[in-house]
C-alpha cells in the first residue's frame, strides 16, 4: 500500500544528479542485500507491535524489499532519497510486494529528514542506509536519527565497496580502461573527483550518541557476466555515460572486449564482503 511522495527542503545537498539518470540500470544491474543481512535486520524488529522502517538513500528501494521478505511483519517503511527517479523507481517494484505495509516516499536530503506531522507514535524502530552513506552529511544524519528514533531503535550502516575498489586481476585492467578515457582520478559525476571521508563510519558513530556498535560481515560471491558489468557500470559515479560523452560507445565496445577476455566461462567472480554496522544508542535509550 503506497502512499504519496513528499518533498522536504535540502534535498540536492547528496547531488542528486549523481544517480538520478542511473535508475532503470541501478534497478537491474546493482547486487541487492544479502540474505543473511536482511535476517539480521529482521531480528531487530523482532516482537515489536507494528515496526517501522526509515531507509535513507533508498535509491530503487532494495533494503525494504530484502526486509519485506525477511520481516513480513514490518507495518510502514519512510523511503528518501534526493533522487525523484529512483523514488519512481522504488514505488514500481515495492508496491506489488507492500501486502499490508504502507509505503512514505520522501523527495529529501537524509539530513532533512522530518517524520509527517502526528507520526511521533510511531517513530522507526530500525533506520538504514545502504552503499549511500558516503554522499551525506554524516553527522548530521546521525544526530537527525536520534530525533526521530524510537528509544529502543537501532540504526544500520552497510555496504561492500564496489567493482572500483574490488582488486582482481579483471577489475584492475576495467578500472585502468576508465581511468585511460576519464583521467587517473576516480570521479564522481561530472563535476568533481571522488574523495575519501575524512573519518570511518564506526568513528562517525562512535561520535554520536549511536555508539555501541556491532560489526557482521557477510561473505558473497557474485558470478557477473560481462554484459552485467557494462550495466552495472552506467550506474555508478565513476563510469556514467555522460561522463564520457561521445566516446561512450568506444569505451562500452573496449570494456566488453576487456571483460570477455578475462571471464572464465562466461563469468567474472566477485569476492565480497557485505559489512553491517549496526549501532544503538549508548545506554540503550535516549
Amino acid at each position: 500500500m503506497t502512499g504519496p511522495h513528499t518533498s522536504s527542503p535540502g534535498r540536492t545537498r547528496e547531488q542528486p544528479a549523481l544517480f538520478g539518470a542511473a535508475a532503470p540500470d541501478y534497478e537491474r544491474y546493482r547486487p541487492g542485500v544479502p540474505t543473511a543481512a536482511a535476517e539480521l535486520l529482521a531480528d531487530v524488529l523482532q516482537g515489536r507491535p507494528n515496526p517501522v522502517l526509515l531507509d535513507l538513500g533508498t535509491g530503487t528501494g532494495q533494503v525494504p524489499r530484502a526486509l519485506l521478505s525477511a520481516a513480513p511483519g514490518l507495518a510502514h517503511i519512510e523511503a528518501v532519497d534526493v533522487s525523484q527517479q529512483m523514488l519512481d523507481q522504488a514505488q514500481d517494484a515495492l508496491a506489488p510486494v507492500l501486502g499490508r505495509c504502507t509505503l512514505r516516499l520522501v523527495h529529501a536530503a537524509a539530513d532533512a529528514y522530518a517524520p509527517p506531522p502526528g507520526a511521533e507514535a510511531h517513530a522507526p524502530d530500525l533506520i538504514t542506509c545502504c552503499r549511500a552513506f558516503h554522499w551525506m552529511d554524516r553527522p548530521a544524519v546521525l544526530a537527525m536519527a536520534d530525533q526521530v528514533a524510537a528509544p529502543d531503535a537501532a540504526v544500520a550502516i552497510m555496504g561492500d565497496g564496489s567493482l572500483w575498489t574490488y582488486e582482481a586481476d579483471w577489475t584492475r585492467a576495467l578500472r585502468e580502461l576508465i581511468q585511460h578515457y576519464l583521467g587517473a582520478e576516480r570521479r564522481a559525476g561530472t563535476d568533481a573527483a571522488y574523495r575519501e571521508p575524512g573519518r570511518s563510519y564506526e568513528e562517525d558513530l562512535a561520535a554520536s550518541a549511536w555508539n555501541d556498535v556491532t560489526e557482521h560481515p557477510y561473505s558473497v560471491d557474485r558470478a557477473w557476466a560481462p554484459k552485467d558489468v557494462i550495466g552495472y557500470l552506467r550506474s555508478t559515479s565513476f563510469a556514467s555515460p555522460e561522463l564520457f560523452g561521445e566516446r561512450h560507445a568506444a569505451f562500452e565496445d573496449e570494456a566488453r572486449t576487456l571483460l570477455d577476455s578475462h571471464a572464465c566461462g562466461g563469468s567474472l567472480t566477485e569476492h565480497a564482503v557485505f559489512t553491517v554496522l549496526l549501532a544503538r544508542r549508548g545506554g540503550g535509550a535516549r
